[in-house]
């Protein structure tokens, strides 16, 4: 494996807070629940933000971690976190060009490994129904206590409902009116289908200003 050195920004008491109380729930989902996909509707709804948090909390706690992305079409995970330098990934793991160990990252956070998504497919959905990904993410869950699997926008695309399949449950992240009811509930159907279990959601971009209905609603923290 080689190494990477991520930019980790600093942390909002709240929302440090916030994914403890993720992370928590999670551990609570059960012991089978080792491999979770973080999924959304739309693109920017903060999906793969949770996606890293959540993966640095369960590292944090001393839990041993693989994030993986699947997002093969539009990653932000290498610009977000400021890599110096090109990555081996997914893309080239799933088409027969590398190796697990040649894709499989480990970084500045002890206990945090990355599988970054890799060059740009005209073909993610076929890559991804392949048995490559399958064969990894059971290698995964032999390796590390927790996967946690960020996948592309179910409203977009059909690859989040492929990656599904491997997975053991999926957070489906929220952007506070960002989507519609109608939406949300096509995904989920979608997600039922693939027989991977729906562990919650995640309310993104709520306003918690004084007079606002969450403020009113849970108080200031």
């Amino acid at each position: 494996m080689k190494n990477v050195e991520l930019i980790i920004p600093d942390k909002d008491h709240k929302f440090d807070e916030a994914m403890k109380t993720l992370r928590t729930n999670i551990q609570f989902s059960g012991a089978g629940i080792r491999k979770v996909m973080i999924t959304s509707t739309e693109p920017d709804e903060g999906k793969s933000m949770i996606a890293f948090n959540i993966a640095l909390s369960f590292a944090d706690a001393g839990k041993k971690v693989l994030l993986v992305d699947t997002d093969i079409r539009k990653s932000v995970l290498v610009t977000r976190y400021q890599l110096d330098r090109e990555v081996y990934g997914l893309s080239q793991y799933l088409s027969g060009q590398k190796r697990i160990d040649e894709i499989t990252y480990t970084t500045n956070v002890e206990g945090l490994n990355v599988i970054f998504s890799g060059p740009y497919s005209p073909n993610p959905a076929e890559l991804l129904e392949g048995e490559l990904l399958k064969q990894l993410l059971a290698w995964a869950e032999g390796e590390y206590d927790y996967v946690i699997v960020d996948t592309p926008p179910l409203g977009s695309v059909i690859d989040g409902a492929v990656v599904a399949h491997h997975c053991d449950g999926a957070v489906i992240v929220i952007e506070s009116g960002g989507v519609s009811y109608k939406k949300v509930q096509k995904i989920k159907r979608q997600i039922d289908k693939s027989g991977c279990r729906i562990l919650g959601a995640v309310l993104n971009k709520a306003s918690t200003s004084k007079g606002s209905y969450y403020n009113a609603y849970y108080g200031e923290y």
